[in-house]
């Protein structure tokens, strides 16, 4: 089964549980993982999974605000923060804008603060509903990585992410969606 995972990411984390997801769906050459400033819409044609991530900011998706506030923070002396090198470009948000229809199982995920989801809100719910929108067949629950407050992954994230994509693995193979 070829899958392709898109991503966004600002610094870093999203990106490392998206490369975890990929090497728990499959090996190189069947699973693409691919930031969204490089994803478009012909390379989703043919995949028998589609999955999308996204860093979750101020309680959803991120905006062309949210994103220069996140570059503004790391420019910050001794912020600690490193921008990914794909954070330049456009976001899940906008992406969405420009896909046509996605007849394919797919599932979401987000990276998001290590507290309870109402308060930090879950991008990957907002991503699900895009999805759905564009025609997909949800394999999966929307799923959450967390990172701390220093913005680190937390312990056990990159391992729980490679686990969810042998899962998904499984359940695209089997073809169980959950709509």
């Amino acid at each position: 089964m070829r899958a392709v995972i898109v991503y966004e990411s600002m610094y870093g984390n999203t990106r490392v549980i998206a490369d975890a997801i990929g090497r728990g769906l499959g090996p190189d050459g069947e699973t693409l993982v691919v930031p969204v400033a490089q994803a478009r819409p012909e390379l989703l044609e043919g995949a028998g999974l589609v999955v999308v991530g996204g860093p979750t900011h101020v309680h959803g998706l991120s905006r062309a605000s949210t994103r220069r506030s996140a570059r503004e923070a790391a420019d910050k002396p001794a912020s600690g923060l490193t921008m990914d090198p794909g954070a330049k470009g456009p976001g899940l948000r906008d992406w969405f804008e420009g896909l046509g229809r996605v007849d394919t199982a797919a599932a979401a995920f987000d990276t998001r603060l290590d507290a309870p989801a109402m308060f930090t809100g879950r991008a990957s719910k907002a991503i699900a509903r895009l999805l759905r929108r564009h025609g997909a067949a949800m394999a999966a629950e929307p799923e959450s990585f967390l990172v701390t407050k220093a913005n680190r992954l937390r312990a056990g994230e990159e391992d729980r992410a490679l686990e969810w994509g042998r899962r998904l693995a499984g359940r695209a193979a089997g073809q169980v969606t959950i709509s």
